[in-house]
């Protein structure tokens, strides 16, 4: 059986000359997730900056074992990645992953799809 891919998508509609309505879906091992409705695109602005995707290729490429770590990595302040990983986990784009070490535990960031596509109907 083949895997099945992680994949989110997000809908813009131009509503009356201003991007007025932001729907995300996403699918995730065969479930189906229904989305938020925005008022105006600015969240998907802050979404894709350029911070945003260096985050999503280091948890990619170099795989973090925690969010301390990460902010080394990328040589920014801890709490500034974290509001930027926070902005992540609630468009599902990243999860947690709890991870124990003696009696110490730790939150692990991962990249939660694999596959994001954004579409604006005019």
């Amino acid at each position: 059986m083949a895997k099945e891919e992680k994949t989110g998508h997000f809908e813009i509609k131009l509503r009356h000359g201003a991007f007025s309505t932001f729907f995300r879906r996403f699918k995730v091992e065969g479930r189906r997730y229904a989305g938020l409705d925005f008022s105006d695109i600015s969240a998907l602005r802050q979404l894709l900056s350029n911070e945003k995707a260096r985050i999503l290729w280091t948890l990619q490429n170099k795989k973090p074992g925690s969010l301390y770590e990460l902010s080394k990595m990328l040589g920014r302040d801890f709490k500034s990645v974290r509001q930027d990983i926070e902005l992540l986990r609630q468009f599902n784009l990243v999860r947690f992953v709890q991870e124990t070490k003696g009696k110490r535990k730790k939150l692990r960031p991962v990249i939660n799809i694999e596959k994001l596509d954004i579409t604006i109907s005019l």
